[in-house]
C-alpha cells in the first residue's frame, strides 16, 4: 500500500553510494523522478559537511544533515542548526583512545582529523569522535566505559566503529527540524539506512526501509527491507513505495 511520502531522507555510505562511493544513474534518475513528483529528498549522513556537500550539490539537494544530526545545512550554504560536543569529553575520548590504541577520528566544525590528533582540543568547536578497532573486546571496553556517561550519545557507521555525538544528537531530530521547515510531519518521512547511527530515523519514520546490507539490529526496526546499496537499493524502495 502506498504511503503519503513527502520526503526521502537518505543515509549515504552504505545506502545512497555503492561501494564505489558513487551514486548509480539507476539512483539518481529514481530521485530525479520522485523530485519531480513533488518530493523533497535530502541526504542524513554520518560525514562532515566537507566530505559530503559534493554529493548534494550533484543531485541538487536542497538540504544536507551531517555528523549524524550534528548540523542541518542548505545547499545554498546557510547553517540551520549546530549541536556541539564539549571539548572536555573529547579530551577524555582521546584518553580513552590512547590506553586502548585504537585509530580514531575527530571532527569539529571546521576540520577532520584522521588517525592523530590536535594538540589544542580546547580551541576547536566538537561535532562528533570516532573509535574504530576490529578487536571486539577492546571495543566491548570502550563501550563499557562511555554508555553510562550522559552527555553522549552513541552509535555506529560500521560495525567496527564507534562514533560519538553530543546528547540528543541523532538524524531523527535532525529531519524533524527539516519537516518543520517544509510544514509536514514524520509520518510523511521515507527514511533508508545501513547502521546503527539510521536506527531513529528508520523506527521514528512513517517509513522506514533497511538496506539489504544493513546490520541486523537495523533491520529488526525497519518496516521495511530493500536491495543492498550496490544493488541500486534505494531507486528499487523509491519505484515501490513513491513513484
Amino acid at each position: 500500500m502506498k504511503k503519503d511520502i513527502q520526503l526521502i531522507a537518505l543515509d549515504m555510505d552504505g545506502t545512497l553510494l555503492g561501494n564505489d562511493h558513487r551514486v548509480s544513474e539507476t539512483n539518481k534518475e529514481a530521485i530525479k523522478k520522485a523530485r519531480e513528483k513533488g518530493v523533497e529528498v535530502i541526504i542524513s549522513t554520518g560525514r562532515h559537511y566537507q566530505t559530503s556537500s559534493n554529493i548534494a550539490k550533484e543531485l541538487d539537494i536542497h538540504y544536507l544533515i551531517t555528523v549524524n544530526g550534528s548540523e542541518i545545512w542548505t545547499m545554498s550554504g546557510e547553517l540551520i542548526a549546530r549541536q556541539t560536543l564539549d571539548a572536555r569529553v573529547i579530551e577524555k575520548l582521546v584518553a580513552l583512545k590512547e590506553e586502548h590504541q585504537t585509530w580514531a577520528w575527530l571532527s569539529s566544525t571546521d576540520q577532520i582529523w584522521r588517525g592523530e590528533v590536535p594538540e589544542d582540543i580546547l580551541a576547536h568547536e566538537w561535532l562528533k569522535f570516532g573509535f574504530d578497532t576490529k578487536d571486539p573486546e577492546t571495543k566491548g571496553k570502550i563501550m563499557e566505559t562511555i554508555e553510562s556517561w550522559e552527555e553522549i550519545e552513541l552509535s555506529n557507521s560500521s560495525p567496527t566503529n564507534i562514533e560519538v555525538n553530543a546528547v540528543g544528537v541523532n538524524k531523527a531530530a535532525a529531519i524533524e527540524i527539516v519537516c518543520e521547515r517544509l510544514g509536514i510531519n514524520m509520518s510523511q518521512v521515507m527514511a533508508m539506512g545501513d547502521s546503527l547511527n539510521d536506527i531513529k530515523m528508520i523506527e521514528q519514520a512513517g517509513l522506514g526501509i533497511a538496506m539489504g546490507n544493513a546490520q541486523e539490529e537495523v533491520k529488526k526496526v525497519a518496516d521495511s527491507e530493500t536491495t543492498a546499496n550496490d544493488q541500486d537499493g534505494v531507486a528499487r524502495a523509491i519505484e515501490k513505495w513513491v513513484l
